[in-house]
């Protein structure tokens, strides 16, 4: 019959599956406050999940602690935990703090010479204003008498802009000092979401629930724990190396690369761009040497950090990496460069979870017919 047929049964998917699609866009009305309050929650839920991976390790290394016939219980051991981090974060305003704030001010400062820098580079490309094309000249030419209008538009709109981050600013203060709160609650009720969403399976559905969940879990715990620990050992060996070719503003600059190493292959590309323009102010010959510097540390960490660290859990091929962050960054912006690589990670864990589960199930009906 034409029912039992595979193509008609998966044509009568994707019907199905596209007629979903036309109602949800016809009825987005209904679901647009459950995105702002999603997005309203988003940010500390999203933070305190990211320290909840990184911290989970602590707790139960203090859980462990026996002091005599006591025993460290949970909540101590939260407590402990951000005890850790109350520290942590008290060391950087003390000591890393001040050389940052002191980088900047000397970049503040001296942001003047750059652009004199800059402008006296264009004057003498000026001085052989011949050679260049002229569809090049016309593309300048407009592009500055432009630059009134723009700025007009940029003042019309000042007060909107202000507005809008105002708004972002009590956003983010109010998420963070809700992630602490969320963070408390995933340490302290994490371990008993699984048993919750798990007891209303039956029990063979229930344990492959609970297998594909503990994939998850593993991965995004590699991900970040593997991913922070690299990015810290990646701003370490640029933080050393610009120390070394006495390249200006090293921390500011170590600190960014340490950032965009988050983001797999791109973030390298990123990190090099400002040390470039910083050296090439500097002195032209850091055009080389914060060259030599960048490929030494990436490769130190591609060879050695991270097949160590971060070990086969996101074996991604490259090239599968960036067309992801290519895509996720053109439909999300940033936030999807930054999140496309561990929510591919995901779906991919899942996908290939469910289709060895049907290979199993089907071997195992063609064993039970022999």
């Amino acid at each position: 019959m034409l029912f039992t047929k595979k193509w008609f049964q998966i044509l009568v998917f994707l019907v199905l599956l596209f007629l979903l699609i036309l109602l949800l866009d016809y009825t987005d009305f209904i679901f647009i406050p459950v995105l702002q309050y999603i997005g309203a929650v988003a940010f500390p839920i999203i933070a305190a999940g990211i320290l909840y991976f990184l911290t989970r390790p602590l707790m139960h290394f203090f859980e462990k602690i026996k002091i005599g016939k006591f025993r460290i219980n949970r909540v101590w051991a939260i407590l402990l935990v951000f005890f850790v981090i109350l520290v942590i974060i008290s060391l950087v305003v003390m000591y890393l703090w001040p050389m940052v704030q002191r980088q900047v001010t000397n970049l503040i400062d001296n942001f003047p010479r750059m652009v004199s820098m800059v402008e006296q580079f264009i004057n003498s490309l000026q001085e052989d204003y011949t050679n260049i094309p002229d569809q090049i000249t016309d593309t300048i030419n407009d592009f500055i008498n432009e630059i009134p209008s723009l700025l007009n538009n940029v003042l019309d709109n000042l007060f909107g802009i202000l507005g809008g981050v105002i708004g972002q600013v009590i956003s983010i203060v109010a998420g963070i000092v809700m992630t602490p709160i969320f963070l408390f609650f995933m340490l302290k009720d994490g371990e008993k979401l699984l048993p919750f969403i798990l007891q209303i399976f039956k029990k063979e559905k229930a344990s492959n629930i609970r297998s594909l969940l503990k994939k998850i879990d593993d991965v995004l715990s590699s991900f970040i724990q593997g991913q922070l620990l690299v990015s810290v050992c990646v701003g370490v060996l640029l933080y050393i190396g610009y120390l070394i070719i006495g390249l200006e503003y090293a921390l500011i600059l170590a600190f960014f690369g340490l950032v965009t190493n988050v983001i797999p292959y791109v973030g390298p590309v990123l990190a090099a761009v400002p040390a470039l323009i910083v050296g090439a102010l500097q002195d032209p010959m850091n055009l080389i040497w914060v060259t030599l510097v960048m490929v030494v540390a990436q490769q130190i960490e591609s060879n050695f950090i991270s097949p160590n660290v971060m070990g086969q859990a996101l074996d991604v091929h490259p090239l599968t990496v960036m067309t992801v962050i290519v895509a996720a960054g053109s439909i999300a912006g940033f936030l999807g460069i930054l999140f496309a690589v561990p929510a591919y990670a995901v779906i991919r864990t899942i996908i290939v979870h469910f289709y060895q589960t049907y290979v199993d199930s089907k071997k195992n009906k063609e064993d039970a017919l022999i």
